[in-house]
């Protein structure tokens, strides 16, 4: 029964993607030889309003034929080098995740340990709060301008920007986290004499891990 539910929907899946296709070939097509838009001496602005070239009448919109064509050419030299504003596919996607590493890898390095420290210390808490509360609601689009105009480099302010859009649910599940660790653990650390640093690796960090994920990955 599942297998045959999973056949048809993959059918209709199938069949609305044909439906799609020719839709848009054929409002592609509709425009050229001997379609509405075929007349000479278009208006100008009626061929912009209606995306069409007023000297052919032909439309704006790239047929699919034409999309697949030019899908196939991007990738069958996805690792060309024109220049610096000229790089085949492959180049583009490995310096946007080299970028998305590097950002990522960064709000880690920031967000758990200063999270730790949140969540272990009330007074680090409280004295953190308000730059929190101030910074956190900022849009991380909105801080690309600002990125822009003081780092003068669009790679590093591509960097800035992840950062911050992974540090804020990095740093506040892991406080959230280490502050939820039971007092019974932490109380029985303390009666064995376990230090701070070893109470925070074999005691806070293991309770607190599930929650910290949570944050790593949003």
């Amino acid at each position: 029964m599942t297998s045959s539910l999973t056949l048809r929907a993959a059918l209709v899946s199938v069949l609305l993607l044909a439906v799609f296709l020719l839709i848009w070939q054929g409002a592609t097509a509709g425009f050229g030889a001997g379609g509405p838009g075929a007349a000479s001496g278009m208006d100008p602005e009626y061929a912009k309003l209606m995306g069409l070239t007023a000297t052919t009448g032909k439309s704006a919109l790239p047929s699919p034929v034409e999309v697949g064509a030019g899908l196939w050419n991007v990738l069958t030299d996805p690792f060309y080098d024109k220049g610096p504003n000229d790089k085949g596919v492959g180049l583009q996607l490995a310096y946007s995740l080299g970028r998305v590493l590097i950002g990522y890898g960064i709000a880690v390095l920031v967000a758990i340990p200063l999270g730790f420290l949140i969540g272990m210390s009330a007074l680090m808490s409280k004295a953190l709060d308000p730059f929190i509360q101030v910074l956190k609601p900022i849009s991380p689009l909105a801080w690309m301008p600002l990125a822009l105009y003081t780092i003068k480099d669009s790679g590093i302010s591509a960097v800035f920007v992840i950062f911050i859009c992974s540090v804020w649910p990095m740093l506040l599940n892991t406080a959230f986290g280490v502050a939820s660790v039971r007092k019974e653990w932490l109380n029985v650390a303390r009666t064995l004499e376990v230090g701070p640093f070893k109470r925070a690796f074999t005691v806070i960090l293991p309770a607190a891990a599930p929650t910290i994920l949570t944050g790593m990955r949003i």
